[in-house]
């Protein structure tokens, strides 16, 4: 079963069929693909294949992703998870996106908390990663203010329309 967690605001849960408008809406908007690695979508087509693939990858335990939802309202505000699930090495990526009207409100921080902790707790992970655009000065400073080390950058490590970039990786370990 796909865990559901809750922080004070906020509940994390299983991505479905009925999330793809929601799913539709932050991906079809430029500044949250903007440092995404892909392209806009521009039917929700798109946005249901996303929603497969993220059941899949959990099925094949090789990533999770959480919906985020305010408990206050109905409807998904962005997704978090994990990427690159390994867990015989005991280690994953997170990556998380909001839709730009719930920026700069605390959402992430706490999104992220929560699945840092199910992260180390819940599926024993050691480390967990993060690649990150370096323009992307938002998420770059909410990932140190939380802890994690930056290792190094990927030279040309995203294409996106076109154009290669480079990125952080970060790191967090369970200690």
């Amino acid at each position: 079963m796909f865990p559901i967690l809750e922080t004070d605001r906020l509940i994390l849960r299983e991505i479905t069929a009925d999330d793809v408008g929601d799913v539709f809406r932050c991906f079809s908007n430029d500044y949250v693909t903007q440092y995404y690695g892909l392209t806009s979508f521009t039917t929700e087509q798109q946005a249901q294949k996303l929603v497969e693939s993220f059941s899949k990858s959990f099925q094949e335990k090789r990533g999770m992703r959480w919906g985020i939802e305010r408990k206050d309202v109905k409807g998904l505000i962005g997704t978090i998870g994990f990427n690159a699930w390994s867990p015989n090495h005991k280690r994953a990526e997170i990556g998380y996106e909001l839709h730009p009207d719930y920026w700069r409100k605390g959402y992430a921080k706490e999104a992220i908390t929560e699945v840092l902790s199910f992260g180390f707790s819940n599926l024993a992970l050691h480390r967990i990663g993060a690649i990150v655009f370096i323009d992307n000065e938002g998420s770059n400073q909410l990932l140190r203010k939380l802890g994690f080390q930056e290792e190094g950058i990927l030279k040309d490590y995203m294409y996106q329309q076109g154009k290669a970039y480079d990125t952080y990786v970060y790191a967090l370990f369970n200690k």
